[in-house]
């Protein structure tokens, strides 16, 4: 058994990395090293999860990522024990967020359940913050292989152009969103948002004929792009739809015969609240239709129609490009789930 196993792990507790990707680093790192001799046994899950003041249920996944690595293994009755595989790594990832949501956890997940052992990842959050997302990058050199870059900001998208443009492109992968100023060959995995919101509008045409005016309630201060406008101002003006763009939801008054279209859960929610006080309904009186999908909307309501990219797929091909170094640019299309809503 490792003595003083514990020492090996280190966890931040305001990390936005998980709690057991936290762990298996911490394990890998003591190997790398030597601290971890491979043949030795380690402390079982109960034991971990005990010394560590952690859920079982998060050492249990940890120890489960090692073996599917090749990091750890184990035989019953004896316990867990080292591998003699390897965990040497030949790319290290800065990988840069916007914010951490339920959506974005799906593709970090995705994206380094396809890295595997292949890759060490530095995460960090810069809030939608260009000032921020420049210290991160000021901070940290040029020590990585690759760059993968997530370029969501309230502000200053110009001058994130031009300091990501800093970046060797062929260390550049733009994950999510493509943005201008950015020159020579690149990565990319992104959703083309003007072109993908007019085509799943457009396989919604039957149902939304149903009502007389669209509204897409898009917020003032917020970093979606402004492509999703663009995509569904052009799709409501070429099929003669009447439309609107509002900002708010607060003061907006309900009428029947009314489609709203949601970016932010918290105005599905109000919007929600104002339909049953106008006792209006779902689906027959007013329409919605939810941006991003969850599994809460697909039974909120008897079903909330989405229009939605596929989260996991955005994660897995971004890891991919790191791991065949490729400068490919890969769209992903949004899909829609059309429900009861409209």
């Amino acid at each position: 058994m490792v003595r003083n196993f514990t020492k090996h792990i280190v966890i931040d507790d305001l990390s936005a990395v998980p709690k057991y990707l936290q762990i298996s680093e911490s394990v890998m790192t003591a190997v790398r090293s030597g601290s971890i001799g491979r043949g030795a046994t380690i402390p079982s899950i109960n034991d971990l999860s005990y010394e560590l003041c952690v859920a079982r249920g998060t050492i249990e996944k940890s120890y489960q990522h090692l073996k599917d690595l090749g990091v750890i293994s184990s035989f019953p009755g004896k316990g867990y024990y080292i591998t003699g595989a390897s965990v040497e790594r030949s790319k290290s990832i800065c990988l840069l967020f916007n914010n951490i949501s339920a959506h974005k956890r799906i593709v970090f997940d995705s994206f380094i359940e396809t890295l595997g052992n292949s890759a060490s990842v530095d995460f960090f959050v810069y809030n939608n913050d260009f000032n921020q997302f420049k210290r991160l990058l000021d901070n940290n050199g040029k020590k990585y292989s690759h760059y993968v870059v997530l370029p969501h900001f309230l502000e200053d998208e110009e001058a994130a152009s031009q300091v990501i443009d800093k970046i060797p492109k062929e260390k550049l992968i733009l994950l999510d969103k493509k943005i201008g100023g950015i020159g020579g060959e690149f990565g990319a995995v992104y959703e083309n948002f003007e072109r993908d919101i007019f085509d799943v509008f457009s396989k919604a045409k039957a149902q939304l004929s149903r009502y007389h005016t669209i509204k897409l309630v898009f917020p003032i201060n917020s970093y979606y792009p402004k492509e999703i406008i663009k995509g569904f101002t052009n799709f409501c003006r070429q099929n003669c739809f009447k439309y609107d763009v509002i900002h708010s939801i607060t003061k907006q008054s309900l009428s029947p015969g009314e489609v709203y279209v949601n970016l932010l859960d918290d105005d599905l929610v109000m919007l929600i609240g104002k339909i049953k006080d106008a006792d209006l309904k779902v689906g027959e009186d007013i329409g919605l239709i939810s941006y991003n999908e969850s599994p809460i909307k697909q039974i909120l309501l008897n079903g909330i129609t989405t229009i939605s990219t596929d989260f996991k797929m955005l994660g897995s091909l971004a890891a991919q490009l790191v791991m065949e170094n490729s400068t490919q640019q890969i769209a992903v299309p949004f899909g829609i789930n059309i429900r009861p809503s409209i």
